[in-house]
């Protein structure tokens, strides 16, 4: 099945900035050819479930390999089997109404 998350990872018990072990996360996403967008407060990630999973599971095996002795993630999880999408078009679709909106008379 295939599926888009919303993930983001919280390393605790480690320094306040977690740019290190996003970028860590960002490697294993690439290394496992999973389509990727980083946001100011996660990562979208699209791909297969058993491969999205893994990958998750390897960041944050990971982080933990790093230091981090516990782990907060949050992860929202969409599918649909009615037509296929993916994160571009969701954003594509958006602008498209806005840029709508733009053209429409006052």
């Amino acid at each position: 099945m295939f599926i888009h998350v919303d993930f983001c990872v919280i390393p605790l018990g480690t320094t306040p900035s977690f740019g290190e072990y996003i970028a860590e996360c960002h490697r294993i996403l690439r290394a496992r050819g999973l389509s990727f967008q980083l946001h100011a407060y996660g990562t979208n990630i699209e791909g297969e479930w058993d491969e999205v999973m893994a990958a998750i599971k390897d960041c944050h095996e990971r982080l933990h390999a790093m230091g981090a002795p516990r782990i907060h993630t949050q992860l929202k999880i969409g599918s649909r089997t009615d037509r296929s999408q993916s994160l571009q078009d969701k954003i594509d679709s958006v602008q498209q109404h806005l840029q709508d909106d733009d053209r429409a008379p006052n």
